[in-house]
């Protein structure tokens, strides 16, 4: 009976020494499969977006009043389909276009009074050039009638010195001497008419194409002062047409009335007042703001992510997957525009449309976990070293204040 016993007691510890080594040996293979995973293994790592949202490729046309007034007319409704050019606001413009009337009346009753101006001046040239070619006929009529004077005058003059000569020898009487005489001073005194008639004459026409000029020069001003007033005119019609253009505000891209003020016709706006936008179609994307110290040389184009959406549990609907596109190098208000692209043919549920607001993650980097850990240990110390270090010791008078101060 007792060799049985001890026989079982060795059994038993023989048993208990085997589960010992296969229990030893088994904790050992999975502390070395751990370390492995721990030292060898690599996992993401991930940096999460304060914000993001789905937006188009093409930014949203914003639609603001363009001037003040009174609307007329509206198109601007949330979902509303429009086309590039058509009209979705138009303002009051009664006044403008009475004023481009008027402006378009006077503009056309310049034109003939130029027209008219412009032949009056070609009738006056043509009536210069008329006088003058009258004015040098009549005037060779006179030199010639001046030669053929100065002739006779010379003529006489000679008679009546021979007639001196035949008085002085006896030949011819007193009385007739006298009429030689007085012949060649008639003579002499024609001949001074027709020079005197020469040189009024050349002073006439030299007055009357100084009057002609004087009136061309009037004409051409007046001319020049109706163009000019022609010109005033057709920039105030310009003008016009331009302010009644921008009372008619026309899209600018086509796609859907995402956002819409209310307003109705007859309401006033005041010059940039936001009246709606207009959302664009075309491919959507992802925009998300970083904090700088996850985003500054962290996040690179190339890089792939994930998008979870607001509204829409990522356990019952999933993610979805994006690629980094873009990267903002430059802050705005505080955070980096990221920008990611959704790879076209996505598998989802989820209704995507431009607005969806959600976060995105990207994937940084593949490290180990022992670095993690590394990571995680280094931050820990050195907040608790932040918070014990010492506060600065006070000195001068505000120490002896606070020394005094005690009791």
């Amino acid at each position: 009976m007792a060799a049985t016993f001890s026989q079982t007691l060795r059994a038993l510890g023989a048993e208990r020494s085997r589960r010992s080594l296969v229990t030893t040996g088994a904790a050992l293979v999975l502390l070395g499969a751990w370390c492995a995973w721990f030292f060898r293994a690599t996992v993401a790592v991930y940096e999460t977006s304060e914000v993001a949202r789905l937006e188009v490729d093409r930014a949203a046309h914003s639609i603001d009043a363009p001037v003040s007034g009174r609307i007329l007319t509206t198109r601007l409704a949330i979902g509303t389909v429009v086309a590039e050019g058509d009209v979705v606001l138009e303002l009051d413009s009664e006044v403008e276009r009475r004023r481009l009337d008027e402006e378009t009346v006077r503009l056309a009753a310049i034109a003939p009074e130029i027209e008219a101006l412009e032949r009056a001046l070609v009738a006056q040239d043509q009536s210069v050039l008329f006088d003058r070619g009258a004015t040098d006929v009549a005037l060779d009529q006179a030199r010639a009638r001046q030669l053929e004077a100065d002739l006779a005058a010379k003529l006489a003059q000679e008679e009546a010195v021979r007639a001196g000569r035949l008085f002085d020898g006896g030949a011819i009487s007193d009385l007739e001497l006298i009429r030689k005489r007085a012949d060649a001073e008639r003579q002499r005194a024609g001949t001074d008419a027709l020079m005197l008639d020469v040189k009024r004459q050349s002073g006439d026409q030299k007055t009357r194409e100084s009057q002609a000029r004087a009136r061309a020069e009037d004409l051409r001003r007046d001319i020049a002062t109706l163009r000019g007033k022609a010109a005033t005119s057709t920039a105030t019609v310009a003008v016009l047409r331009h302010e009644i253009d921008r009372r008619t505000v026309r899209a600018a891209v086509g796609g859907r009335v995402g956002d819409a003020a209310d307003v109705r016709p007859g309401a006033y706006v005041r010059e940039g007042d936001k009246l709606g936008a207009i959302v664009p179609t075309g491919e959507l994307k992802v925009v998300a703001e970083f904090l700088p110290a996850a985003a500054a040389g962290r996040i690179r184009p190339g890089q792939m992510g994930r998008v979870r959406l607001e509204g829409y549990p990522w356990l019952e609907y999933g993610t979805l997957g994006a690629q980094v596109t873009r990267v903002g190098s430059e802050l705005r208000a505080g955070h980096v525009r990221v920008e990611l692209s959704i790879p076209p043919g996505t598998p989802t549920t989820i209704p995507l449309e431009h607005g969806l607001p959600g976060s995105a993650e990207v994937e940084v980097e593949r490290v180990t976990p022992a670095t993690l850990v590394l990571r995680a240990a280094g931050k820990y110390l050195a907040q608790r070293t932040t918070a014990s270090a010492p506060a600065a010791a006070p000195t001068g008078g505000a120490a002896a204040d606070r020394r005094e101060a005690k009791p």
